[in-house]
Formats: structure tokens, C-alpha cells, sequence
């Protein structure tokens, strides 16, 4: 067989992972090739069309201000942009974005086109191919084409021996009906990397014409949204688009459990494993059999389509079932279905086989990223991706390897998470996944890994220059406060209209703004202070202020968590009369049975909330065996 081409780096995939993967190492100066199956497919958006969400928009902004791309491309292709978790903490609130589908699949092809040293090419990789040092050396294509490189980064997303469920009738497919990837789990095998099967799936797209959207909850976009890139501007974003929220009833619920034989989950056709917070509407109707509604949004998947997505309307029901449980729903009595809803089986390996550099334990220059990691959702891929790219790249460079802690980020994790603990299920981040998850806020994400994006070549001059400077006006105005005394006499009537105690003698600016009603805007403005802020700065200066003794006590707290390997935990412990616990902490530890906190905190699905009730519950006297 001829070799094509030679490339430093190799990556397998050009969904969300393997762009990053592709673009980060082609950045840092390697000959890099990104192979696909189809070019239509870079950066497709197969299930729900957008960006972010709960933690999910944190990681987002951390890809972003390592260097990525996926909050760029987030932006330019935005339109509906909202802030969730506002009724909360700030280190929770996480910015979230529809996104035009078609768009953002342009976008990201034409970064990839228009990337120096990355070569994309259409074509199915079959095997990769190894020296007698276990060293990669290669990769194969399906139609005889061979490809030296020293590095690959398999990002083989759902598409590995993917099987499409419609019903009980099952085909061989990738998602959106491409092409599956039929050959590359027999190299995997050959190689003795083993493989499992996992599951997801997807909602049917419906015509626009067929909802009755006066009978649904409209839901708007932030009317001032903050983007994802650091680098975007304020007002920058387009907020088009409007989403709707309708909710299922106990016909709904009805039709599901007559027909529940027709579920290729529940009659033993699909033996993947799915992904636990995001059930299919038969897995909600069974397993939450008390609840009358569940929740149903209706997303536009572009402005100029006319398809919608029905986000928590997930099934592998047939067509005939779809269309009764959907035409039950208020406001869908004359529903059209566009493209059916699926579930989709495919290949992916236990993580605990990776290092933290998502590199083979086994192999030298061959590492993976995304869904084949066991994860689920675009960003969770993304964010694997950059550092599998940056790694893959690292290796052939004979540079320093990243590996993030779960202090710098949710990125670090992330990536922390899989490959000590493994996942049982597709793993999604969630904000109880950190115990750090204070200080790893979505607005100083540059402040903790730009620093690092720089180190790795991915920031350019201009970028880096903009962020220090940034820094530097966000610390003089941390330094201007704590040096400011704001006197009584100064103070007291803004104090007195807040609702808030009056001061009797003189205290530090800073210990003003702790007061929960006290806002930096408002006060600095009140006291005439210029503080030279721009844009966001104000209010990441005024998080900083107030969330500095919560953050001192929380790394106290964890400095304490190291010595959870003394901590005992008796085998026989009864985890349900652990008040408190998640119901997926209960099942996890009355199954795995750890001998002591530090390998519960290790178990994918026990997070450190549920550590510390255990703590705190064993302290108590809880256990009395």
C-alpha cells in the first residue's frame, strides 16, 4: 500500500472534538490531517441545535480562552443567547446559546479551511497502524490510502459501528443518516483496546406550520447577551430567535406504556448503555411514573428552516408511536414530523485506560477525545479535544504534556473524572462534579487558562496583550477598594435607601461590598470613584470581593478531603439511610462498596456534596454497626 501524504498528527473525527483537535495542533506548527467520513458532517450538530447550558457553558468559555474555537464559532452563529442558574450563586450561572445548525457547520469548515497547516480529507480511516514499540506510525483508509504520522487523536464520536434504532427495526448508521464507521473497531480490537457499547438519541425535527404556538410558553433571549469568547463585544450577538416550552400529560404517558413493547430499549433489541440525565420519554414516563408533565422545548435549529427540535422528547418509539404521543401534546394536536426521532448505538472505551494527557496508557502518540471517551454532549468532546490536540501535538514536538487539575478548571475535571473514576454511563459535566466549583466561575475562565492557552501557542499576541492588560485594570480597581475607608458620614443615606445597617465608624470599601444588597455599579457611582473598568471587568472585581472568604473556606475544606483515605467505610453501611444523598450515589456506592471517602469520591456519579453528607453523617454517629 502507497502512502498519500506524510502528517505529524492524525486526527480521526471532525465533530466537536476532532476540530479542536485538528485546529490547536495545526496552530502549534504540526502538519496536521482531519479525516472524515463526510465534509458536510465537520462540526455537525446531530441532536440539539446549541452551545452551553449548565456547567456545559463553562466549559465552553474554557475552551475558549485556552485558544479554541468553540466559543467563536458559538457567537458568530448565535440566535438566541440566555444567562441560566440567575436565581442562584454566580459561580453557577452559565451562559447558553441556540444556535443556527447549518451555520455553525459552515463556520467551523471554513476555520478548518482556513487553518495553516491542516488538511482536511474525506475519507473513513480504518486502521491505525503501530511500529513493534507500540508507537503509532500510521493510519490506513478504507479505500487503500495510507498516511504516515507520529500522533493520532481518535474522535470517533457515535459514529463507530454505529446502529440507528427507529422502533424494533435497527440499520447500520452514523447520526443524521451518514455513514457509519464500520472498520476501525476491528484495528482497535487488534490492538487489544477494548470496546463497549453505549447509547444515545435524539428528537424528531417537526414543521414549524404544525405548532399551535399560542398555546405554548414563549421563552426569550437575555436582551443584553454576554457572548462566550472573551474577545467578542458586548451587544455583539444576534437574539432572533424565540423558544417555546409545552409540556406532555397523562394521555402522553398513556399512549408511551401501551405501546412500551415497541421500544427497542425495553424489549432487549438495544443493549447500549444511555446516558442517565438525559432519558429517552419512555425512560422518564417509566421511571418517574408520579409525574404528570414533562417538560418539552421547542427550539428553531436555524432562521432559515423551517424545522424545530423538540428538546426532552428524545425516543426510540416507531414513526406510528412518535406521532400519537406527540399529537396528544397541547399545541402539537396537528404536529408534522420532519425527521423521526432515533437512538443510536455505538463503539467507545472505558477511560480509565487514558492518562490524564488523554494518551493510551498502552500506546505512544495515539489518544482519543470526546464521545469515544465515554462522555455525552458537544462540549464535554470539545473540551477533550483541545487537550487531546494540544497533547497529540505536544508529543511529536517532544514538548511538556498538559494535564489540568481539577483546581484550574472544569476542563481539568472533566478529564480527572474519566480516567480515575471510568463512567458507567455517558458522563455529562455538571457544577456539583467540582469541588472547586466557586472559584471556577465561566467569567475568570481567562484569568485561570489563558496563561496556559499562551504557554501552548494558541493565544496571539494581540489576544495575550488585551488579556494582561485586562488583568491589570481588574487588580489596580482590587487594590483601589481594599484601600479606599469610606467614612459614615459618606455613606449612610446610600446605605440607609439599600435597606442595609448604616455604618458608625469608618470601614474598608471592600467589606461594604460583601453586604449581599451592596453592588459595585450603584456604590461607585454613588461615591463618584472611577475604577477604569470596561465591559465585564466590573463585574468580575466585584465577584472576586465577594466571594473571597467563601473560596478561602472552600479550599480549607478540600485541603481536608485529602485525608479522606483514613475515613473507614464499613461494607455493610445502609447508603439509603444516608439522608441526603443523590439516588445516584445510592446506587453506585450500595453496588461498588468502597472501602473507604477517598475511592467514594473516586466513583463516577458520587459527587463531593454527597462525600461531605457521608462525612458529615459518619461524624454524627450515623453508622451504628
Amino acid at each position: 500500500m502507497g502512502q498519500l501524504a506524510a502528517f505529524d498528527v492524525a486526527v480521526i473525527g471532525a465533530g466537536h472534538a476532532g476540530v479542536e483537535a485538528a485546529v490547536a495542533a495545526a496552530k502549534r506548527g504540526c502538519k496536521t490531517a482531519l479525516f472524515t467520513i463526510a465534509l458536510d458532517q465537520v462540526g455537525n450538530m446531530p441532536c440539539n441545535p446549541s452551545i452551553g447550558g449548565s456547567a456545559k457553558g463553562h466549559l465552553v468559555r474554557e475552551i475558549d480562552a485556552l485558544g479554541g474555537v468553540m466559543g467563536e464559532a458559538g457567537d458568530a452563529c448565535c440566535i438566541q443567547m440566555r444567562m441560566l442558574n440567575l436565581s442562584k450563586g454566580v459561580s453557577v450561572h452559565s451562559p447558553r446559546a441556540q444556535e443556527d445548525r447549518r451555520a455553525y457547520h459552515t463556520y467551523i469548515k471554513k476555520i478548518c479551511e482556513n487553518t495553516t497547516n491542516l488538511y482536511l480529507i474525506q475519507s473513513e480511516v480504518c486502521d491505525i497502524e503501530l511500529d513493534e514499540n507500540q508507537c503509532v506510525k500510521g493510519v490506513l483508509t478504507r479505500h487503500g490510502g495510507r498516511y504516515s504520522c507520529k500522533a493520532a487523536v481518535i474522535c470517533a464520536g457515535t459514529f463507530l459501528n454505529g446502529m440507528v434504532y427507529i422502533g424494533k427495526i435497527g440499520e447500520s448508521s452514523g447520526p443524521d443518516s451518514c455513514l457509519p464507521a464500520r472498520y476501525l473497531s476491528d484495528s482497535l480490537a487488534k490492538h487489544h483496546i477494548q470496546l463497549r457499547r453505549f447509547k444515545t438519541g435524539t428528537p424528531c425535527r417537526v414543521h414549524r406550520r404544525s405548532i399551535d404556538f399560542s398555546k405554548l410558553q414563549p421563552q426569550y433571549g437575555d436582551p443584553d447577551p454576554q457572548p462566550f469568547s472573551f474577545l467578542a463585544e458586548r451587544g455583539s450577538l444576534r437574539n432572533d430567535a424565540v423558544c417555546y416550552i409545552a409540556n406532555t400529560n397523562p394521555e402522553t404517558h398513556r399512549i408511551i406504556r401501551e405501546n412500551i413493547g415497541e421500544s427497542p430499549l425495553y424489549s432487549g433489541v438495544i443493549h447500549g448503555v444511555g446516558p442517565r440525565y438525559c432519558p429517552s420519554i419512555e425512560d422518564k414516563v417509566i421511571r418517574f411514573s408520579e409525574r404528570e408533565r414533562h417538560q418539552i422545548f421547542v427550539e428553531p435549529t436555524g432562521l432559515q428552516t423551517d424545522e424545530m427540535y423538540l428538546q426532552g422528547f428524545s425516543t426510540s418509539l416507531p414513526e406510528f408511536v412518535q406521532i400519537q404521543m406527540m399529537r396528544s401534546v397541547t399545541g402539537f394536536e396537528h404536529i408534522e414530523i420532519m425527521r423521526p426521532a432515533y437512538a443510536i448505538e455505538y463503539d467507545c472505551i472505558d477511560p480509565i485506560c487514558l492518562h490524564h494527557t488523554l494518551g493510551f496508557r498502552d500506546f505512544h502518540g495515539l489518544y482519543s477525545a470526546g464521545q469515544f471517551n465515554g462522555t455525552s454532549g458537544y462540549e464535554e468532546a470539545a473540551a477533550q479535544g483541545l487537550i487531546a490536540g494540544i497533547n497529540a501535538s505536544a508529543y511529536f514536538l517532544g514538548e511538556e504534556q498538559l494535564e489540568l487539575s481539577r483546581k484550574s478548571s472544569y476542563i481539568g475535571t472533566l478529564i480527572d473524572d474519566l480516567v480515575t473514576k471510568g463512567t458507567q454511563d455517558p458522563y455529562r459535566m455538571m457544577t456539583a462534579r467540582s469541588e472547586y466549583r466557586l472559584s471556577l466561575r465561566h467569567s475568570n475562565a481567562d484569568d485561570r487558562l489563558t496563561p496556559i492557552g499562551r504557554k501552548y501557542r494558541l493565544i496571539s499576541d494581540d489576544r495575550w496583550a488585551q488579556f494582561t492588560a485586562k488583568m491589570e485594570r481588574i487588580h489596580h480597581a482590587i487594590d483601589q477598594i481594599c484601600a479606599t475607608t469610606v467614612s459614615p458620614d459618606t455613606i449612610n443615606t446610600y446605605l440607609t435607601e439599600l435597606g442595609t445597617s448604616e455604618l458608625k465608624q469608618g470601614v474598608k470599601l471592600d467589606a461594604l461590598l460583601r453586604r449581599p444588597q451592596v453592588i459595585l455599579h450603584d456604590i461607585t457611582q454613588f461615591l463618584k470613584f472611577d475604577l477604569n473598568l470596561r465591559g465585564e471587568e466590573p463585574d468580575e472585581v466585584s465577584h472576586r470581593i465577594k466571594y473571597a472568604q467563601y473560596i478561602a473556606r472552600q479550599d480549607q475544606q478540600n485541603e481536608h478531603l485529602a485525608h479522606l483515605e483514613q475515613i473507614r467505610l464499613p461494607q455493610e453501611l445502609d447508603y439509603v439511610a444516608v439522608h441526603g444523598l443523590s439516588s445516584e450515589a445510592i446506587e453506585k456506592l450500595t453496588k461498588l462498596k468502597p472501602d473507604n471517602l477517598a475511592q467514594a469520591s473516586r466513583i463516577s456519579g458520587v459527587s463531593p456534596a454527597d462525600v461531605s453528607i457521608i462525612m458529615t453523617w459518619l461524624k454524627a454517629g450515623g453508622y451504628h454497626g
